[in-house]
């Protein structure tokens, strides 16, 4: 079995080693590389999951369909497709970076500190899920409107990293200009 190894990374996000993925989540999480993936769906939905209550920080929040990190040398979109399969056994199609610099700092409840560079990726469903109880405790299908209101509403209720991908995101999207009447 391959060691789950996380990449280390210097403030200006170059790679500077690794570390065991369980040793580096803690009090003083040292930077290091990341992704969040958001699944749509042929209706055009979002999948949410929520984490399990085992999870080390922030169980039982909702979050984007699923994070984890690359391993050394590991391509990003294989790592995004492996996690997804160990996950919530689903195959992907049509994988999108839509965040390549996104970056956080959020503190647990618990003191535990996750500091990531994180790219925020888009995929299709290629296949039915099965999630991991020990990653995923309940999942949602949701219209991203929706979504934006309930993170907007009640923004305690997610992952600290979903609320600050979604407002990003959705600055992403500009409104279209109001037609004029001829």
């Amino acid at each position: 079995m391959t060691q789950d190894l996380v990449v280390l990374l210097d403030d200006a996000g170059r790679p500077t080693g690794h570390a065991p993925r369980e040793t580096v989540h803690d009090a003083h999480t040292p930077l290091h590389l990341a992704f969040s993936c958001y699944v749509l769906d042929d209706e055009h939905r979002v999948l949410m999951t929520r984490r399990a209550l085992s999870k080390r920080t922030w169980p039982g929040v909702w979050t984007n369909s699923f994070c984890g990190h690359p391993r050394p040398g590991e391509a990003p979109e294989d790592a995004v497709r492996r996690r997804a399969r160990d996950e919530l056994g689903l195959e992907l199609d049509e994988l999108s970076l839509l965040l390549p610099r996104f970056r956080y700092r959020a503190e647990d409840a618990s003191g535990i500190v996750e500091n990531e560079v994180c790219p925020v990726w888009f995929a299709r469903a290629a296949s039915p899920i099965s999630p991991s109880p020990l990653e995923v405790m309940d999942h949602a299908w949701v219209d991203v409107t929706d979504l934006g209101r309930a993170i907007a509403s009640t923004p305690w209720a997610f992952s600290p990293w979903s609320v600050l991908q979604v407002s990003e995101l959705a600055d992403l999207i500009t409104p279209l200009p109001a037609r004029q009447a001829s």
